[in-house]
This record gives C-alpha cells, structure tokens and sequence, in this order.
C-alpha cells in the first residue's frame, strides 16, 4: 500500500540542522512573497496584508524538511500543502467579510513564489547536504553486532544511507555460518571478540547492536557469574569494552513484529522509558488539533446551514422516519458515543450485529442513495466535532459490532481509537471509502489509518481535507 510520504524516525531525537533550517525557511519564503507582491502591486503594505501574514506564518511554522524526499515527491507534497493552506485563508476570509480588501493576484502570485521557492530551496538544500556528506572526511563508518534478521534489516537501512554519509562496513557475531541470516552472513567480518580492534584499526565511529538485552541472555551467563552481575551478559560485557572507546553506540531494540505508534525515548525520574503506542495527540498538538476542529467545524456548519436544511427536507420528504439517525461507535480510547447522521435507509440498524450498506442495497432509499455518494449523510457529524466526539480528520467510525468482530481478526486494530474518530481521514482520500466487504480491504483501511497516527501534522490534516473536498464528489465506492 502507499504509505504517508511523511518520515519520522522511531526516537524522538534532536532536530538537524537541515530540519530547523526548513522549519524556519517554508514560513519565512511564504510571509516575504506575500508582503513582497502586495508592496510590488500597490506601492504599500496595508494592515491587512499584515495579519495575513500573521495567519500564514502560524499555518506554516514548522515546516518540515522534505530535502531527503524524492523531488516528485516534495514538489507533489508541497503543492498540496500551500493548495490546502490556501483554501483554509481564503474560506476565513470570505466568512470574515475580508476577501475584497485583498488583491486577488497577490494572493496567486504569492502562493505560486511561495512553493516554486520553496521547492527550489528543498531541491538544492538535498543536494548540498548530499555533497556535503559525501565527501571523504564527512563520512562515518558503521558497523553492527549481531547477524540475525534485525541485524539484516539494519544493515539495509545503513545501505540505504550511503547517500547521507554512512558507510556501513560489516557485522559481528559469535554464531556459525549456517546459523547468521542470510541477508548478513555476507557482512559479517568476526566475532564479538574482535570488535573493538576492528573499531581501533578501521576507524569507526558507529555501533548498531541488535543483540537482545534481556533475560535470555543473562540466563545464558555462566555459572559461575551471579544473577544480576554486569558481567553476565554478552551484551553487556560488549557495552563495557565500547565505553573504552570513542565510538557512538546505538541499541536497536527487537520490535519488528510490533506496530509502533509515535514511539519516543522519555525521563521518568530517572528512568529511561521507551513509549511504543502512544497518542499524537499530547500537549500541544492536542490544543493545536482541537483549535483546527473547533475553527473549522465552525466555519463549515455557517457555510452549509442552508445545504442542512436542504437535506433534511430531502430526508423527510423521502420516506416516513426520523430525519437524523444515531449510531453507536468507538470512540476516542474505545469510550462508547453517539454519531449523527441523515437518515438514508428505510431500517435503523443499530444492535449487536450490522449489516454494512452494500450496491444496490434495498434498505436505502433513492435519495438515501444519492446523499450517501455524495457523504451529505455526514454533514451533521460536525455536531459532533463541536461536542468534542469526533475530529474533521482521523479514522472513520466503524459499528461498534464491526470493532468486536475485526478486533480478532487484525492485528492492532484498536489501536486507531487513540485519537478521536474523524469525518475523514487519511484511508478514505486513499481509496478506501466506503463498503469494507472482505477481510484484505478492512485490513488495508487500518494500515492507512495507523499511517495517520504515526505521522500526524496540521499539514497532513489539511492535505487531507483538501483532497476529501474533490472525491465527494467524484468517489462512487460509497453507497
């Protein structure tokens, strides 16, 4: 499947200097292209241009760094982020009554600068820093301890790094031949006896181990050795004799077969604590996303009150029955909530067990069908979002019937109820809306999903919205 073109390393890690240097750039080009073209129009900055600024800084700070992405990649991700940031400044205002104090065409010159700048700046500053790392005395040797298939999987992503300055130059391990993965047999260079001479005569200035740190290994001790000596384990004995070194040593810890989500290193007291699944939504980005929920759901109840009135009529008028329909859905940690919707079928299924809504399905009505493709049946869940039981963007709300059967059968399936769920998301602008009628496309509408809360962003979200605003119309797999 395609995954977010977003990438974020398992560790939260200090910033590079490439990524503050983005993260200020983006913002910096943005604020002088507007108030550039406003003063090369009309002789002048005004108060409003100003404030537009203001507004274009804050949507665009941070920016992030896309100089390691694929140029087709960056210039597609950041066209889409200033068309999406575009339409958010010109629906505030339009509401705000605004539009007609600001020049159109300093608006589409300003946002056209902004991103042929901008993607120049990512383009040469890749460049540069690939230039940079590339040379002999900017480059860093790497090594890794362990031949297994974590210790395979390292060394690829090491190779894959070449460009960036790494050079990876062989593994260690204790085992035989026949017993090494077959991706690092051919990499390894001795045992782990032999590490730190290699470290002295090769010059190197990187470990990767990924041999285990727990009480397998201090189980395989010997004898002789008590229980909890720092002695006792290979390991551990290996991280002595690094220490008597200059090298930078990094652990990489055994999670292939775990789904992580916004996995980061914390203090506690003290303690070292790796968070494997955790929220996106902490702190400040928690107040970010509630401001962006509250802001918009706003600005789109106002913009669609006389569309809501339309379509309940529709409603009413369609068949006899209640014009908005409550259903059951998991909610924000699996906490039970009430989501509304237009009614369009003639049933209100709403038990234990839920049929999803298939083509042609003869529960719903003719104009059920028809506010169905177009996602009008939706309209009145951003209700919801005011109530603060939903966001615009996150995972769609599935039957809480659907949850109880799809929890057996896909691995980390709740994990998407650690945000709350969303009117759209990312797996619905990715082809994956409507019917879920076999086992391979819930599947894949999870792993987008599980996409969204690894790399969450005010960016992604309005991307996001952006893209859902041309499939409603157009999409024709929801019925």
């Amino acid at each position: 499947m395609s995954t977010s073109p977003l990438n974020r390393s398992f560790f939260s890690e200090p910033p590079s200097v490439a990524t503050l240097v983005a993260a200020v750039t983006e913002p910096a080009l943005a604020v002088a292209c507007l108030l550039g073209w406003a003063w090369a129009l009309h002789g002048h900055v005004s108060r409003t241009d100003l404030v537009l600024a203001m507004v274009v800084l804050a949507l665009s700070f941070p920016a992030r760094d896309r100089s390691s992405m694929p140029a087709p990649a960056a210039w597609a991700e950041l066209s889409a982020a200033w068309l999406a940031r575009a339409g958010v400044i010109g629906l505030g205002l339009w509401v705000t009554g605004s539009l007609d104090q600001m020049d159109p065409r300093a608006l589409a010159a300003a946002w056209a600068c902004t991103v042929v700048l901008t993607g120049l700046f990512t383009q040469v500053s890749g460049r540069l820093a690939v230039w940079w790392q590339s040379r002999p005395h900017g480059r860093r040797r790497a090594i890794v301890i362990g031949a297994g298939s974590l210790a395979a999987r390292v060394g690829q992503a090491l190779r894959d790094q070449a460009g960036r300055g790494i050079d990876l130059i062989g593994c260690f391990d204790d085992r035989l031949d026949s017993r090494l993965d077959p991706g690092a047999r051919g990499m390894r260079q001795g045992d782990l006896a032999d590490v730190v001479d290699f470290i002295h005569r090769r010059d190197v200035q990187d470990v990767y181990i990924t041999l285990p740190l727990g009480a397998r290994e201090l189980a395989a001790a010997p004898a002789a050795e008590p229980a909890g000596n720092t002695q006792g384990s290979r390991t551990q004995r290996l991280l002595q004799a690094l220490q008597d070194t200059t090298v930078s040593v990094h652990y990489v810890p055994d999670l292939l077969g775990i789904t992580i989500i916004q996995g980061r290193l914390r203090d506690v007291n003290g303690v070292p604590v790796v968070g494997l699944c955790e929220t996106p939504f902490t702190g400040v980005n928690e107040l970010v996303k509630r401001a962006e929920d509250l802001l918009l759901a706003s600005l789109i109840l106002v913009l669609i009150s006389p569309l809501l009135l339309g379509v309940a009529l529709g409603v009413k008028l369609s068949s006899p029955g209640p014009v908005l329909f409550r259903q059951r859905r998991n909610g924000l940690d699996g906490r039970e909530i009430m989501v509304w919707k237009f009614r369009s079928m003639r049933t209100l299924d709403n038990g234990p067990v839920v049929k999803q809504a298939t083509r042609d399905d003869p529960r719903i009505t003719p104009f059920g069908a028809f506010i169905r493709r177009t996602s009008l049946d939706e309209l009145p869940q951003f209700f919801n979002v005011l109530q603060g039981h939903m966001s615009i963007v996150g995972p769609r709300p599935h039957a809480v019937a659907h949850n109880d059967e799809y929890r057996e059968l896909i691995r980390a399936y709740m994990v998407r109820h650690k945000v709350k769920p969303g009117i759209t998301g990312w797996a619905q602008v990715n082809g994956h809306r409507g019917e879920t009628d076999t086992l391979d496309k819930m599947r894949a509408r999870v792993e987008y999903d599980l996409e969204y809360l690894r790399h969450w962003s005010l960016g992604l979200d309005l991307q996001i919205i952006a893209r859902t605003v041309g499939l409603v119309l157009g999409d024709r797999h929801a019925y």
